[in-house]
């Protein structure tokens, strides 16, 4: 079920009144039904997946509290993590691994040695999980749930969290829907607790919900999808276009897929606070950011401080070395990109992330030691802020580019860097639309800056405010029923 439609605010309301006219024992059933019913909207066989995900690390998270000898214990994390990641891979990496190795057999032994899933699974199977061209459907929202159900059982063996005995309640950890399918992706010790709680209505909560998830569908339906319009035909035939106009796209892309993934995390936060649910931050205008390294402590923070706590620590983190930290560092970036999908394009903008998230590190430091670091300068730090919004940028072509071959990406650079072909600039819009859609970007990163929450105190205050932002997006909001950009994740 998507956010940004009737039927979505239709559900809200529902679940949420029957939300606060249930006991506790109602409203964790309420929620799990929902949960299940929000899901299966989409495709519903996908629901059997999350089933046995759900079911494997619940009884993985019971033994693995009760097991105390080291040796054991730790096989059965990797067993379940195996069973989680090999799901995962399966789906995600099948026909991207397939693709690879096939096409490497062919040309050493002019044949496949990856079969074909049609002719491998029984018709019914292929008929729910392959698309008419053989391919594999990805399970909506498959790589977050996945990493949320890992963070459980890694925690329950790192003793950090007690194994969670209510079937129900783990299954509504892994299924709560306002973050099941794009996040954000949240721990047990923040979640499981609020489950065994019982909420009672409190009015500044509410307020404060319903306003951060009216500027998310703000966000989402009058600035990305509008700014969609740019990007969409600009990258479906970038040879059609020139320098000028794809600059402007892809300028145009760093901002649709902030408001998009942004606003999707304000409106599930927003939703979860209604209810009495507290989920972490997402999101601090990263565009404000620095440095790159800056920019992933304020961009999806659920995600990057995952691949922190569970991957670059565990690597060593900066323990072992300058020369072993840049290594993890870099390794952190890599498998971030294969996380976002199967694609050479995700692991070039992975790899470019971890490049100049180390050669930033060797800047401030060359800084520091010649005597010129002056991180205080406003006119230093803004400089930094438009060479890392710019970086940022550029890699982001790779990102939008990953359903095509990587050529196309150079391609696209070479046009943006040289500025190739004429000074019109080529857009399906017109010059007032434009300036409006610039209008709104600015509007955002100054509302960010100066206003980053919006007030809710005031109880006539909030209701012209949040009155005006749903007229305002009724008014030019892009209403497609355009699919988050993170569902593909």
């Amino acid at each position: 079920m998507l956010f940004n439609t009737l039927q979505f605010v239709i559900f809200f309301i529902v679940v949420t009144t029957a939300y606060f006219s249930l006991s506790w024992r109602g409203r964790w059933l309420l929620l799990l039904l929902a949960s299940c019913y929000f899901y299966m909207v989409f495709k519903p066989v996908f629901i059997l997946i999350l089933f046995a995900t759900i079911v494997i690390d619940y009884f993985a998270g019971i033994w693995l509290e009760k097991v105390t000898d080291k040796g054991p214990k730790k096989a059965l994390l990797i067993l379940s993590l195996v069973s989680n990641i090999g799901i995962l891979a399966f789906f995600k990496y099948y026909d991207f691994l397939g693709d690879t190795f096939n096409e490497i057999s062919q040309a050493l032994f002019s044949r496949n040695v990856i079969p074909d899933l049609q002719r491998l699974l029984p018709a019914p199977v292929a008929e729910w999980f392959l698309t008419g061209g053989g391919q594999l459907l990805l399970p909506i929202g498959l790589s977050f749930h996945t990493f949320q159900a890992m963070s459980y059982t890694i925690e329950v063996y790192r003793g950090h969290q007690k194994a969670e005995r209510h079937f129900g309640i783990y299954a509504l950890y892994v299924m709560f829907y306002p973050q099941l399918v794009a996040g954000p992706i949240e721990r047990p010790q923040n979640m499981l607790h609020q489950f065994h709680s019982y909420f009672e209505f409190n009015f500044e909560q509410f307020k404060s919900g319903l306003m951060q998830m009216a500027f998310g569908m703000f966000k989402k339906v009058v600035i990305a999808d509008r700014l969609a319009m740019v990007v969409d035909p600009a990258y479906a035939d970038p040879e059609g276009y020139n320098g000028i106009s794809l600059l402007i796209a892809t300028v145009f892309y760093s901002f649709q897929i902030y408001c998009d993934f942004s606003g999707y995390s304000d409106i599930a936060i927003g939703a979860a606070r209604v209810m009495g649910f507290k989920l972490m931050t997402n999101f601090r205008s990263p565009y404000e950011s620095a440095s790159v390294s800056e920019f992933w402590s304020r961009w999806h923070i659920s995600l990057s401080t995952w691949f922190r706590d569970y991957v670059y620590i565990p690597l060593g983190g900066n323990r072992k070395g300058e020369i072993r930290r840049q290594f993890n560092l870099f390794t952190v970036f890599l498998i971030s990109g294969l996380w976002h999908g199967a694609s050479w394009n995700f692991v070039i903008w992975g790899a470019l992330h971890g490049i100049f998230s180390i050669v930033g590190d060797w800047n401030k430091k060359l800084w520091k030691k010649i005597g010129l670091y002056f991180p205080g300068n406003k006119g230093v730090r803004l400089f930094n802020v438009l060479l890392t919004f710019a970086l940022v940028t550029l890699a982001w072509v790779f990102f939008r580019n990953s359903s095509y071959p990587v050529e196309r990406a150079f391609v696209i650079l070479k046009k943006i860097v040289t500025l190739s072909g004429t000074n019109t600039i080529m857009t399906p819009l017109n010059p007032a639309e434009m300036w409006f859609s610039v209008m709104l970007i600015l509007i955002l990163l100054a509302k960010e800056h100066w206003i980053p929450t919006l007030p809710t105190k005031n109880t006539v205050v909030f209701f012209v405010t949040f009155i005006t932002i749903a007229f305002v997006t009724l008014l030019f909001g892009v209403f497609n029923s355009n699919q988050f950009i993170y569902f593909q994740f």
